[in-house]
């Protein structure tokens, strides 16, 4: 069943919204975090209050031990204000005066061990709980890279022509890293951080709700900052990550092309235009670290302001009797455990800021319009294996609003080769790309075997299609590997017959280690010939019905050609095929050759018909072979 296409991120908060609602299925683990958070929370909220029990206990305790004992603590508050010393009344009557006895030891005990208990049992279900949050940011990650997977093999080939192969890694790669990281470490903290901030707000008002109003005031000046800072913010790292995948583009054209860059001295121009697309990214990627990182200095500085404020009144409550020291001390530990998570907040922000901008652009990926879907008709992959009548009916088609082709009509019989020539732009490989339908064509139809490819599926229809391409495309691994991709299930004597036949067998054995070899996505120390003659064996162990060879002997020495020539003509045998070419020597036997101008087929016949007619066919071969 298809997913449905989800609304696409455009905002900071609607992209957060969705980020977090990748954690949707896991609910059950969600509730557990939450609860061993408030659990770890209330133990450690609870904690400050404790220790300022045991500061009441040493102090009263101390002030007592200089009493006459026999003295009741009313009889001794009557006489210090009988004494003049009224401040110090207020604060023996707020303090539990016990005259005589001293500091209670065991009491003091009982109550140190119960604030290690608590910080422990806090220890244990914030370990635990973090534990469990990152198992679930893991999965949720490991599913989103999965998602995006699928999407990129979904998406259709104008996607890719439309836009840069380092910005697609870059949206693959490092933004889905950063969100992974922004998960990881900001959704934990931001969790505690809330928790926490609720715990201590109920505790500090427990305590003086006077002096809890004092503290609150903080918050508006914290969530100001934020606002302000955090938006803006949010602005400059979505231009970073924008600018990393522009540099990224352009590192992997620049590797890719390394050797064209170099023979037509065009080093310095792809120099100027990295430290361009590099500036760029330097001046987004500090204004937004600027940014994030002044959100903890500001933080800091609205936190000793609460803290001044919060000592110089809680100092004139104790001093009038109307709280502890215990609870004063408990207070301002509480203040500034207030700020903690208020600043831990605010430094999250760089994250999530930063991992935002990085879902949005993976989100705009997973929103990218997908193929047409392919027809769910079962019995169209059941059916018979296609002979290889091709045909094409009043095909038009456009990659813009210029039309390419128009009314374009060819029929090619099981077992013909069709050769397709003309000069550049004229619509020869576009022929192929509707054929295989990585683009759908604007009206008409392609037949195959009669039946309309749009009633096949893309897989069924493929699956009967080999294809060899100017560029002999290998993946790092053997070179029986590379032959065996086209057809993973054949045996080690299918490949080697394979091999035997398109002529790789002539120089595999000359290898350190034959069809074990191991090359690289270049082919390593492999001539650009060996790499054809290897696409070709592929393709012929995949035995297809319809073969396409698109320029396969461009990129090769005369000597080669003659190899890959009789490579492809065994290729070729008793297959539909349809060769584009510029050599025309290569294309003598061709059944057909199709002369494309514009999107039309302006001649079609063999080579001999066409030359006899002196048109386009003939004008081309004139200009190849006039010298000759």
């Amino acid at each position: 069943m298809s997913e449905q296409k989800p609304r696409k991120a455009k905002q900071f908060w609607p992209s957060a919204k969705r980020l977090v609602g990748l954690l949707a299925p896991y609910k059950f683990a969600l509730t557990m975090v939450f609860l061993m958070n408030i659990a770890a929370v209330v133990l450690s909220v609870w904690a400050p209050k404790v220790t300022g029990k045991a500061m009441d206990v040493i102090f009263s305790g101390a002030i007592s031990g200089r009493m006459p004992a026999g003295v009741s603590k009313e009889q001794t508050i009557a006489d210090l204000r009988a004494a003049g010393q009224d401040r110090f009344a207020d604060m023996a009557a707020a303090m539990d005066l016990r005259p005589g006895e001293g500091i209670d030891f065991a009491h003091l005990r009982d109550l140190i061990l119960m604030i290690l208990a608590l910080y422990v049992f806090s220890s244990l279900f914030l370990w635990a709980q973090g534990a469990v949050l990152n198992r679930l940011c893991l999965r949720t990650v490991f599913q989103l890279r999965e998602r995006v997977e699928a999407k990129l093999h979904r998406l259709p080939l104008h996607y890719y022509d439309s836009r840069q192969r380092g910005d697609v890694m870059s949206r693959t790669t490092n933004n889905i890293d950063n969100v992974q990281q922004a998960l990881q470490q900001a959704l934990s903290q931001i969790f505690n951080a809330l928790i926490t901030l609720v715990g201590i707000i109920a505790m500090m008002f427990v305590i003086s709700w006077q002096l809890a109003l004092v503290a609150l005031l903080s918050i508006p000046l914290t969530a100001l900052a934020m606002g302000v800072v955090g938006t803006r913010s949010q602005r400059q790292f979505a231009a970073q990550w924008k600018a990393t995948g522009e540099v990224n583009g352009q590192v992997e054209e620049a590797f890719s092309g390394h050797e064209m860059a170099l023979i037509f001295g065009r080093t310095d121009e792809l120099h100027r235009e990295f430290d361009e697309r590099n500036s760029r990214l330097a001046v987004a990627a500090g204004k937004a670290q600027f940014l994030a990182n002044s959100m903890h200095p500001l933080m800091q500085f609205i936190s000793y302001l609460s803290y001044v404020a919060i000592a110089v009144f809680g100092g004139l409550r104790v001093a009038s009797g109307h709280m502890t020291l215990g609870d004063a001390t408990a207070f301002i530990q509480y203040s500034r455990q207030f700020n903690q998570p208020l600043g831990e907040l605010a430094g999250m922000m760089q994250m999530v800021q930063s991992g935002v901008a990085s879902a949005e652009r993976i989100f705009e990926l997973l929103d990218a319009e997908e193929e047409v879907a392919d027809v769910r008709d079962d019995a169209a992959s059941a059916s018979e294996k296609p002979t290889g009548q091709v045909e094409f009916r009043d095909v038009s088609f456009s990659y813009t609003d210029e039309p390419l082709i128009q009314d374009l009509n060819l029929r090619v019989a099981p077992g013909q080769t069709a050769a397709i020539v003309g000069p550049t732009g004229a619509g020869k490989t576009t022929l192929v790309n509707l054929l295989m339908r990585f683009y759908d064509v604007d009206e008409g139809a392609i037949f195959l075997d009669g039946r309309d490819i749009r009633t096949l599926k893309r897989a069924t229809l493929r699956s009967q299609v080999g294809m060899v391409l100017q560029d002999a495309v290998l993946f790092e691994g053997t070179i029986m590997e590379n032959i065996r991709y086209g057809r993973l299930d054949a045996t080690d004597d299918e490949v080697i017959a394979a091999a035997t036949a398109t002529y790789v067998d002539r120089f595999v054995h000359a290898l350190p280690d034959g069809y074990n070899t191991v090359v690289d996505q270049d082919g390593g120390a492999l001539s650009a010939g060996e790499r054809q003659l290897i696409t070709i064996a592929r393709a012929f162990l995949s035995q297809p019905t319809i073969l396409v060879l698109d320029e396969a002997t461009s990129a090769v020495d005369t000597r080669t050609e003659v190899l890959v020539q009789q490579a492809m003509h065994a290729l070729r045998a008793q297959r539909t095929s349809f060769v584009i070419a510029h050599r025309l020597s290569t294309i003598r036997d061709a059944d057909v050759i199709l002369v494309m101008e514009s999107g039309q087929i302006v001649e079609q016949g063999t080579h001999d018909e066409l030359l006899k007619r002196r048109g386009a066919y003939y004008a081309l071969h004139q200009s190849q072979f006039a010298n000759t």
